[in-house]
């Protein structure tokens, strides 16, 4: 078992043991969906910490859309929960990068693009593709792809 999804595991019986309603529901539907992701394909496999992350900042990503939703239905209730299991979620995850970080590697990129000979707004995949390496797991893709757009633009 790797060592984040062994600490998932750790913390989901501790929250268990403490009578943790949310902390151990929202534990769990992740530990399952690594789960399913394991056994996902032809043949099972045990997933790298790396993978795990994935699956962890996809669930965080869930919970994200969910709460929006929730509250443009005025669902505040809702909304609220799913917001708190996305901080549980977020624990787990690497710090993310803040917008003048994430700005700062843009620009550095979309100079690298202009130096290979990609101008203009078509010159988005280019960046995109130096960009996505650096910020992996540290940013939201559409974060990234925002910041590519206005710099980009001028």
């Amino acid at each position: 078992m790797t060592t984040l999804k062994a600490k998932l595991q750790a913390d989901l019986n501790a929250a268990i043991r403490e009578r943790d309603e949310l902390r151990s529901s929202t534990l769990r539907l992740t530990i399952t969906a690594i789960t399913k992701e394991e056994v996902a394909g032809k043949t099972k496999r045990e997933l790298s910490d790396d993978e795990v992350q994935k699956v962890i900042a996809k669930e965080a990503k869930k919970r994200r859309e969910a709460a929006d939703a929730f509250a443009q239905g005025g669902r505040l209730e809702s909304a609220e929960r799913e917001k708190a299991e996305g901080v549980i979620l977020d624990a787990y995850l690497p710090k993310q990068l803040s917008d003048e970080e994430l700005d700062g590697i843009v620009a550095a990129a979309v100079e690298e693009a202009k130096a290979g000979g990609a101008e203009g707004p078509r010159a988005m995949g280019a960046v995109m593709k130096i960009v996505n390496p650096k910020v992996a797991g540290q940013a939201d893709g559409g974060r990234v792809a925002a910041s590519v757009k206005k710099l980009l633009a001028g």
